[in-house]
């Protein structure tokens, strides 16, 4: 590891798993918290629910907000909140203050936690100033790897070099960029629930950008938009694998491509 670890960093960060990481890729949460842990800063992963999205999302305001408490007062004695999905960090750092009233004591600690809140690669690169070593696991540069930027964490957050930056210093990975790289999946959440034609429409656009660029691999930093492509992917015959990018900059083996069990 390159450079001393400094005091500050051994306080405690708190990992917003997510529910998606939690039921389907819990390798994301453990990849996350190796990255974390690699720069000194203690980890902890306490019990915790929904952060509120889907009822957001869905107009449920008065749900959203009771989860948004819950949310606030659990994460209160960390110094910072650190998720790998750009749609949960960006629930708490934009919706979470129009659920409370400004000027109110609740509004002051929701305000508290959206200062702290960060996504992954956010969070490594703008905040621990991350100099990762180079991954020997992942280190065929012949891979021909593409990238899908997520609407919350691309638009919300201004997430999109950040990762990059990491898979370049960390990999020596160049991404073959397809032209479709930010523009929706499809997902959205309950969009494709509400709309599943123009979803599919949506997703099979990003599907012929992935293959105009001849991908091997698509990374990506949310595990929704990556399941919904995969899928998509999967039924279609393709053979591009696709993985959160914390994965493959994770020294542990990522295992099967989202979307297959071996």
């Amino acid at each position: 590891m390159n450079g001393a670890i400094s005091p500050q960093k051994t306080v405690q960060i708190a990992l917003l798993v997510t529910c998606l990481s939690d039921l389907f890729r819990p390798q994301i949460a453990r990849a996350a918290v190796e990255l974390i842990e690699k720069f000194g800063y203690q980890v902890d992963v306490p019990r915790q629910t929904c952060c509120g999205q889907p009822a957001y999302n869905a107009g449920e305001k008065v749900k959203a907000r009771i989860l948004a408490e819950n949310m606030i007062s659990l994460f209160e004695p960390y110094r910072y909140v650190v998720a790998p999905s750009g749609s949960c960090a960006a629930t708490i750092k934009e919706h979470y203050p129009g659920l409370f009233d400004e000027g109110s004591s609740e509004h002051e600690q929701c305000m508290q936690l959206v200062e702290k809140t960060h996504e992954l690669s956010g969070f490594l690169v703008d905040v621990a100033k991350a100099d990762l070593e180079k991954n020997p696991l992942f280190g065929d540069r012949s891979l021909r790897i593409t990238y899908h930027d997520s609407c919350s964490g691309l638009r919300e957050l201004g997430i999109r070099s950040q990762p990059r930056k990491l898979l370049k210093d960390r990999l020596g990975i160049d991404i073959s960029e397809m032209p479709n790289s930010e523009v929706c999946c499809g997902f959205g959440g309950m969009f494709c629930v509400k709309y599943p034609e123009i979803s599919t429409r949506m997703v099979d656009n990003k599907v012929d950008g992935i293959e105009g660029v001849e991908a091997e691999v698509l990374l990506g930093g949310d595990l929704g938009c990556l399941m919904n492509i995969a899928g998509r992917l999967r039924r279609i015959g393709s053979t591009t694998r696709v993985y959160h990018y914390a994965e493959f900059l994770a020294d542990s083996d990522p295992g099967p491509a989202i979307g297959y069990r071996d």
